[in-house]
Order: C-alpha cells, then sequence, then structure tokens
C-alpha cells in the first residue's frame, strides 16, 4: 500500500531497498552477517550495491562479537545480520554482551511471513520477545512504510544516552513489499530524554565535597570510556591530585602510565587499588555501576567513603551505593563543568601528600608481578606481557574470559581508551576472536591481538576462516594451559584441589586434542607452537612481522598458574591476598 502523506517525488523502494538506504544514510561501512531463508531478501539487495561492505561470518554468535569489537574500536555502531529462528538466537549472547557493556549494536534479524507469525511456522521465533530484557529496545516491523524511521530511531536509541544494542526483526514480507523512502530525520521518542548537562548545584556541591576530602578516589568506569572523556578526566584528574582506578573496561581512559594511576580496582586489582577504594573517604564515581567484581561484600565496601555519582543512567545512580551527591548526566559534560567549579575551591583543598605517602608505600610493597612455576613451562603472564611490550600502546588487545583475560588487564600497559576490548559484565567465553576481527576491520591499520584461552579459542575459531578470506589478518595469542583455567583455580583454592572437569586435555593421551597449530595452518593461517622461554620473543616477532593472512601462536604454559591479587567471592575487600595465604595489612599502622 503506497503511503499518501510520502512526498510525491519519494523513491518508491522495497522494505531491502529502505534497509540498506537506512543504512548508508546512518553512515554504516561494514556490516557482519549470515544469510537464512527469512533475511534472503536483503541478501539479494545488498549484493547489489558497492556502499557497505559485508562480510560473512561462520556463526552469528560471530557476527554480533564482531560487531561489539567494531564498535569498540571504532567509536561508533556495530552492525550484525541474522536469519529468523536459530540465526536471531545465535545472536542473543553478543547482543547480552553488549546489553551487560553498554556497547553500541544494532541487530537485524529476519522474520516469517507476517501471515504465518504465531504458527510455529518453519524457523519462527519470537526474537523481540526472547530480547527484550537485554535491548535497550526491540522492533517488529511488518510495513516497508515504517522502516525508515525504525532505522532511524534504533541508531539515536542505540547511541544516546546509556549505550546498547537495539534489535530490529523485519518480517519477509516487509522486505520483499514496497513503499515510499521516507527518511524522517531525527525521530522523536516519547519517554527518551537522555540527560546530558547535569544541574549546576550538584556540581557545585561536588567540587565542594572534593575540596573537604583527605582521601579521596576517582573510581572510573566503562561509562567514562563511552563518553569519550578521556581529556577532560585527564585535565580534571591532574587539577585535583587525587589517585585514580580503572574498572576492567575502563583500561585506558586514563594512561597507565600516569603517575596517579593506581590500577584495576575488584576481584583481582591491584592491592593499592583495591585498599585506596576500602581507605578513601570519597569516591567520586564516574561512569561506573558498582559491579559485585569491584566491590566484593557491598556492606564492606568502602567503609567510610562518602560517594559522588556521576552516571548517564539514573538507574545505576543509588542502585548498589547511595549516593551523597547523585549527578545524572554525560560524564564528559559533567566534567567540563565540573573544572571551572574545582577552580573556585582548589585553595581550599585538604593536602593529599599523607594519602599518597600511605598509597605509595602499597605500591612499594605489593607491585604487581608473578613468579616461575617450578614445573618447566611457561609463565603466562610474561608471555602476556611481552606481547604488550613489544606491540606497544598503538595496538587492540582483545581478550576472552578468564586467567588469560586477568594477565592481559594486568600486564599491558593501555595508554589509550578503545585499545582494550574484553567482556566484562557477560563473561562471554569466545568473544576474543570476532572482537579482533571487527576491531581489525574498523582500525585495519593497526596491530591487532586476540590473546585467548584454549577453551574460550574452541568456542569461535571458526571466524579465522572469515579473516582469512576476507584479509583480516589478526592475531591470536592461545594462552594454552590445557584447562578451563579459572575455574581450575577456584576449584583449587576453593574445592580442595577437586578438579571437576576443568581438564580439556586427557592426561593420558595424546598431548594436543585439537592440534591448534595444525588447525591454524587448515583455516589458512600461520600457526606457531612456543614451549620455551627462547621461542617466545621470535614467535612474536614474527607475528607482528606477517600481514598478509592471520597467525596463531599455541603457548604451552603451566596449568598450575593463577591470577594474583585475588578477593574471593562473597568476602569484603580488605580480604584482598596478594599471594595465595598472603593478605597485605591495611587500614591504620
Amino acid at each position: 500500500m503506497v503511503d499518501q502523506t510520502a512526498p510525491k517525488d519519494a523513491p518508491i523502494l522495497t522494505g531491502s531497498g529502505a534497509i540498506l538506504k537506512s543504512l548508508e544514510i546512518l553512515g554504516i561501512k561494514d556490516v557482519f552477517g549470515l544469510p537464512g531463508g527469512a533475511i534472503m531478501p536483503f541478501y539479494d539487495e545488498l549484493m547489489s550495491q558497492t556502499a557497505i561492505r559485508h562480510i560473512l561470518v561462520r556463526h552469528e554468535q560471530g557476527a554480533g562479537h564482531a560487531a561489539e569489537g567494531y564498535a569498540l574500536a571504532a567509536g561508533t555502531v556495530g552492525v550484525c545480520i541474522a536469519t529468523s529462528g536459530p540465526g536471531a538466537t545465535n545472536l542473543v549472547t553478543a547482543i547480552a554482551d553488549a546489553h551487560m557493556d553498554s556497547i553500541p549494536m544494532i541487530a537485524i534479524t529476519g522474520q516469517v511471513f507476517s501471515s504465518l507469525m504465531g504458527t510455529d511456522a518453519f524457523q519462527e521465533v519470537d526474537i523481540v520477545g526472547i530480547t527484550m530484557p537485554i535491548t535497550k529496545h526491540s522492533f517488529l516491523v511488518t510495513d516497508p512504510a515504517e522502516i525508515p524511521e525504525v532505522m532511524a530511531a534504533a541508531y539515536q536509541i542505540a547511541t544516546e544516552g546509556r549505550p546498547g544494542p537495539v534489535l530490529i526483526d523485519v518480517t519477509k514480507d516487509a522486505q520483499q513489499g514496497s513503499a515510499p523512502f521516507v527518511w524522517p530525520g531525527r525521530v522523536e521518542l516519547p519517554g527518551f530524554k537522555p540527560v546530558q548537562k547535569a544541574h549546576g548545584k550538584q556540581v557545585q556541591a561536588a567540587a565542594q565535597m572534593i575540596a573537604e576530602a583527605e582521601r579521596p578516589v576517582f573510581y572510573v568506569g566503562g561509562g567514562t570510556v563511552r563518553a569519550k572523556a578521556q581529556l577532560e578526566l585527564k585535565a580534571f584528574v591532574e587539577a585535583v591530585g587525587a589517585p585514580v582506578i580503572t574498572t576492567l573496561t575502563a583500561r585506558g581512559v586514563f594512561p597507565d602510565s600516569h603517575k596517579q594511576n593506581l590500577g584495576m580496582p575488584g576481584m583481582h586489582g591491584t592491592v593499592p587499588a583495591v585498599l585506596s577504594l576500602q581507605e578513601s573517604d570519597l569516591l567520586i564515581v564516574l561512569g561506573a555501576r558498582f559491579d559485585d567484581r569491584v566491590t566484593g561484600k557491598v556492606s564492606e565496601f568502602a567503609p567510610g567513603a562518602k560517594v559522588i555519582h556521576i552516571d548517564i543512567d539514573p538507574a545505576e545512580i543509588g542502585k548498589i551505593r547511595e549516593a551523597d551527591v547523585p549527578i545524572v548526566g554525560d560524564v564528559r559534560e559533567v566534567l567540563l563543568d565540573l573544572i571551572p567549579e574545582w577552580k573556585a575551591v582548589a585553595k581550599t583543598a585538604k593536602s593529599l601528600d599523607p594519602w599518597w605517602a600511605r598509597l605509595n608505600k602499597l605500591r612499594e610493597d605489593y607491585p604487581l608481578g608473578y613468579v616461575d612455576l617450578d614445573d618447566g613451562l611457561l609463565a603466562p603472564q610474561g608471555i602476556i606481557k611481552t606481547i604488550g611490550e613489544m606491540s606497544g600502546p598503538e595496538a587492540i588487545y582483545a581478550a576472552g574470559v578468564g586467567q588469560h583475560q586477568m594477565w592481559s588487564a594486568q600486564f599491558i600497559g593501555y595508554e589509550r581508551p578503545g585499545a582494550w576490548l574484553n567482556s566484562g559484565g557477560a563473561g562471554t567465553m569466545g568473544f576474543s576472536v570476532p572482537a579482533a576481527m571487527g576491531a581489525k576491520v574498523a582500525q585495519p591499520q593497526r596491530t591487532v591481538w586476540a590473546i585467548d584461552g584454549d577453551g574460550c579459542f574452541q568456542m569461535t575459531n571458526q571466524e579465522l576462516a572469515t579473516c582469512v578470506i576476507n584479509d583480516i589478518p589478526i592475531k591470536v595469542a592461545i594462552i594454552n594451559n590445557s584447562s578451563l583455567g579459572m575455574v581450575r583455580q577456584w576449584q583449587t583454592l576453593f574445592y580442595d584441589g577437586r578438579h571437576s572437569f576443568t581438564d580439556l586435555q586427557p592426561l593420558d593421551g595424546p598431548e594436543f586434542i585439537p592440534d591448534f597449530v595444525k588447525l591454524a595452518e587448515a583455516y589458512g593461517c600461520l600457526g606457531i607452537r612456543v614451549r620455551t622461554e627462547e621461542e617466545v620473543k621470535p614467535a612474536i616477532e614474527l607475528a607482528l612481522k606477517t600481514n598478509d593472512r592471520p597467525v596463531v601462536i599455541d603457548f604451552i604454559v603451566s596449568r598450575e598458574a593463577m591470577v594474583w591479587p585475588m578477593v574471593p567471592q562473597g568476602v569484603g575487600n580488605s580480604n584482598v591476598q596478594y599471594a595465595r595465604d598472603h593478605a597485605p595489612s591495611w587500614g591504620d599502622e
């Protein structure tokens, strides 16, 4: 049916053509997807154009994580595409991941004919209903005339306010049907009015509270990265002179090399970072949500601290910890307002010298480090540290989930936002390889490493084929301890060493199942195995020199290596252990 209100000169496009045209208008250059029956009309349209690069993945989960990696590396929206039913449900993990880590993503799925919906038709799944709790919004489109407005709205919702994923489910008949294409420009969305600028009184109160504090700490979360507030953060932090801790998803937003950076807080954070929060009298929280991995037992977290909480999402303020000064607004905008307010009260600020004396003593006594084990196998921490040193701060590092993720967060120096990609909130195994692929598409001039575990790698390694065919030369470092390392560590520490189903290699069978070097070669990659310390640097050097295909290095490491420091789950952060059965003293000495 032709829309009678549409301008007479509006072009008539199919629904598929309208999706494509909308993507072009929105500035989308790259998409990741896998075709199927219900999305076939769109794929037919996609074939006849050159404005958008489509990268054919081997699994829809790979498309979702690639879109996430693309969004994180480029600082823009990632787009993934799948068919109905299992194609759409295979995206769910990546959509949930993007939701937890506030990553702007648009997922476009095909749906069965609208006349068949509700009949349990072949490959029919209510993906809008399934994804409703894990998206900012989900759309079902049955009329091709609705597509331009829906696409424009989806982009606004995904990128404005707290970023996140949006799903657009388009029936097959809506893709095949035609309608005038009318681009709406900015869409008015009732109830969706993200607050950018904070209330002036709250900003003044925050500046005054900072001036009165004797032991303030900047607690910086991933929202600061999403707000692109790194320059404003650095200016304000240096003006105040207080210590900074950066959460797992905020690594790089404040340079690791900066003298005020204490490192990462939380379950596997540095001792100075963890204890600075515990001993603080003021937390200046920027774009962070008091995640349980940071707080430990909430009732014992930072017991003597007042809280200034700055976040664009009002739902996060007061959710876990009551804020003395709640500030709703974009972190960057709030910092721009805070800087002049701070200048007005800076002369009255308390000296932070005693505070820094305490923190520097903690730095001196409890530096981040590791010990080589006596089993003759490589230390994974040293390998990851060497990768970071040889590749440098301009590289991008994507990690899976587990021990290698924590070591990558600890032992690589991050100097800029967008250098560190990982699954923080959801903790998704299989994130690394497709995310690195997406990042390399977004930033082809940068070296991109996927630092993965042997468990994680086996979930999404098929995307190496995608990388080879599409000339996406990522580097993969497999930290191969023949086990599900983090689970095994917990079993060692808390289950009396009962390693229940965490050994991925049989102890009395063939050494490599699978053989990752042969697997890499089967995909058309360069495969390298490293067993000795002498082989580490030459292997990394060869990987850095090889840019005509992906490289996979299988680092054989000790399964007894553990992540330290550690705060056991369910206890307060004051129980941080520097090494096994070794806890630092804290508080007044």
